[in-house]
């Protein structure tokens, strides 16, 4: 379970990190090209943001960086944080363009983009129930000098 709860981390400090970096760098282009390939998710949803964009773009890049901090640190605390925080985040995501699919070029995109999004969800619901089965009551007393307990660790 420590190597799944690892590897979802790793997923979403990846994920979090290359994806909020091209939102928040490179807007227009994340608006034009995502999610590559030839195919492009975002435009067709209506008008170009920069704002709203790079606001998406900073969001993520704040997970990625969380997921990339309890990844190192095997913090227990911090991977749940991560999957509840992914959660909040992409469930709504998922089922807005689930209602709104249909703005879609083709089928394949429509089906492609409901998979990708429903994994996503479902790796975060995963991440969050294995970090949550991971015992964090094992905080000990603050070592002499520290100005805390000491976490528990993946």
């Amino acid at each position: 379970m420590r190597l799944a709860v690892k590897v979802l981390l790793a997923w979403f400090a990846l994920f979090g990190l290359v994806v909020g970096l091209w939102q928040a760098v490179f807007p227009a282009s994340f608006y034009a090209d995502f999610p590559g390939m030839g195919h492009h998710w975002v435009s067709p949803d209506g008008p170009y943001n920069e704002h709203l964009l790079r606001d998406v773009g900073l969001g993520n890049l704040a997970v990625g960086t969380v997921a990339l901090v309890a990844l190192f640190s095997g913090g227990v605390w911090l991977a749940r944080a991560v999957g509840l925080a992914v959660v909040v985040t992409n469930l709504p995501h998922q089922l807005y363009h689930q209602a709104h699919v249909s703005v879609l070029p083709t089928v394949t995109d429509q089906v492609l983009q409901s998979i990708s999004l429903a994994a996503v969800s479902l790796a975060a619901v995963a991440l969050l129930v294995l970090a949550s089965r991971l015992p964090a009551s094992a905080w000990t007393a603050p070592q002499s000098g520290s100005r805390g307990p000491a976490p528990t660790h993946l």
